[in-house]
């Protein structure tokens, strides 16, 4: 136990990352299915915080919240994907609950900052990325 609590090897440098990855997408997977399964109730009252539709804007929702949060999960293509998380979680802290109080803005800067660290660390070698860059430097 010592051993994994104050290491710093590889591994559970990984570990963690994975951790972190998985556990964040999993939790915005369930905010991302919601709008997926009430897509046609919502897709004319939806929120449109920067002018682009309700429609527009619950679409963009639902890819950052759940296709990217599942290929995040993955770790496929994560910082390409991290990108509209990022974007998603900025609007929804500084423009959607701009003006609230902390506690509706901490959810989403807990997210993005989550993102924010992935995105300056990587997915880790546990990971579709960290596999595929593996095979690619044997040859």
């Amino acid at each position: 136990m010592k051993k994994i609590v104050f290491s710093n090897k590889p591994f559970v440098l990984d570990f963690g990352l994975l951790l972190l990855r998985v556990g964040a997408s999993l939790m915005l997977v369930s905010h991302g299915w919601s709008k997926v399964i009430h897509f046609s109730e919502r897709l004319n009252s939806f929120a449109d915080p920067i002018g682009l539709g309700p429609a527009v804007s619950l679409q963009l929702a639902i890819f950052a919240e759940f296709f990217c949060a599942i290929f995040l999960i993955l770790g496929f293509m994560s910082r390409i994907i991290l990108v509209p998380m990022i974007i998603n979680m900025a609007v929804i802290a500084f423009i959607v609950h701009g003006g609230s109080e902390f506690g509706k803005q901490e959810l989403s800067l807990i997210y993005l900052l989550v993102f924010i660290v992935l995105m300056l660390l990587g997915p880790g070698k546990i990971s579709l990325d960290g596999t595929i860059l593996k095979r690619r430097s044997r040859y």
